[in-house]
């Protein structure tokens, strides 16, 4: 059996901004463009100001009519980016199958993975668990035996929603939905299927295939199908890796500056061999950063040259981290390389002295099959007493 699992992240750039600045929980949150911007489109806003009206790509100034009293956001793409990349690499950890179709959602190919759990309601629970113990944000999942439904499903009950659809229940499940939520159906189609006094999936499904090609062509195929709950197109994975991090959880809470730096140091020496080793460059460095009370930041930089030598991703990484540390217990850190390609694009005039010395590091380290050579950043206190680490 075929079963196919949809995860839709809750409102994600405002939700976002409600987990970074407490202040703004439960308040109208509008992300897209300050209050008095003239051309500015809304990309998400909290689910307290979509009671007000508002919604995605409606115009700033509009939103400002409907909900006055909402905090209007410019936004960070570039942090929403790091959170997308920290929610991607949990996917990955319950299904090697996975497509991600926008920054905030993706469908995963469970199917041979659900013996692993005593029913579909544990694995949707566990994936939702892990989303929230990696970025403490909410997402809601739809599983069903194909996308389509799937996709459905996850929007079904937002937010914070888990909706499963069994194959024996497709059919009496879509069946009283607006046909507007067939894929495919916009609003001219549907304006054309009302003139067919045709309102809901119930009501598509007694057009006949033919006058459904006849009227629309080659869509007529797929609206006859889809109404049906039939959708055969495959979950298409990623062929390539997106990002290459390592992060590691202190068993004791650190606020020391000068370990943290240590410890970075060792994570930089980690990601940047196994860049190396899949001759990797990267452009966008991504630190991570998780307190106490488990409020987690993400932060990045873009640079204008892919790097993939340690010196350079620990410069950019450590920047981050003395701009962007705050004076309390933190508990995880972690740093990743993003926008990667295969083909290096360094500088016209590389250090061939220092490239050398990285290519001997790493032929020695990977030698004895653990690091035998360090840089001194890496030097300090054992980390095995301290912290555990993970990929």
């Amino acid at each position: 059996m075929v079963v196919i699992m949809h995860v839709d992240m809750d409102s994600f750039f405002a939700s976002i901004e409600q987990r970074d600045r407490p202040e703004l929980k439960g308040k109208p949150v509008i992300v897209g463009g300050l209050r008095d911007s003239k051309r500015g489109v809304v990309s998400t806003c909290s689910y307290e100001a979509r009671k007000y009206g508002v919604h995605s790509a409606m115009p700033i100034a509009q939103a400002v009519k409907l909900c006055p009293q909402g905090i209007f956001l410019p936004g960070d793409h570039s942090k929403y980016a790091a959170v997308s990349q920290e929610i991607r690499q949990v996917f990955y950890e319950f299904s090697p199958v996975v497509e991600n179709t926008s920054i905030d959602e993706a469908f995963l190919d469970m199917t041979g993975c659900e013996h692993l759990y005593d029913t579909f309601e544990d694995f949707g629970k566990a994936i939702k668990r892990h989303i929230y113990e990696t970025v403490s944000l909410t997402a809601s999942v739809g599983i069903a035996p194909n996308k389509f439904v799937a996709k459905l499903a996850s929007d079904y009950r937002k937010p914070d929603g888990l909706v499963i659809v069994r194959p024996s229940e497709v059919k009496d499940w879509l069946a009283p939905m607006p046909v507007n939520k067939v894929w495919g159906i916009g609003e001219k189609t549907a304006k054309a299927l009302s003139t067919w006094r045709i309102h809901t999936i119930a009501d598509l499904r007694r057009c006949s295939q033919r006058s459904l090609l006849q009227r629309f062509g080659k869509q007529g195929h797929d609206l006859y199908l889809l109404a049906r709950g039939i959708d055969p197109r495959p979950v298409e994975p990623e062929t390539e890796a997106k990002s290459i991090g390592r992060e590691t959880t202190f068993s004791i809470d650190l606020t020391e500056l000068s370990r943290l730096r240590q410890v970075l140091a060792n994570l930089v020496a980690d990601v940047g061999m196994r860049l190396r080793q899949q001759s990797l460059w990267g452009r966008t460095v991504t630190i991570k950063l998780r307190y106490s009370d488990f409020t987690t930041i993400t932060r990045s930089i873009s640079l204008p040259e892919p790097i993939n030598n340690d010196d350079d991703i620990f410069a950019a990484a450590d920047k981050l981290l003395q701009q962007h540390i705050q004076k309390r217990p933190l508990r995880l850190l972690g740093v990743y390389l993003s926008q990667l390609t295969s083909v290096s694009q360094a500088s016209l005039f590389p250090d061939s002295r220092r490239d050398k010395l990285t290519e001997l590091i790493d032929e020695l380290n990977t030698r004895y099959d653990r690091a035998v050579i360090y840089k001194g950043r890496q030097l300090g206190p054992r980390k095995s007493n301290h912290e555990k680490g993970s990929t």
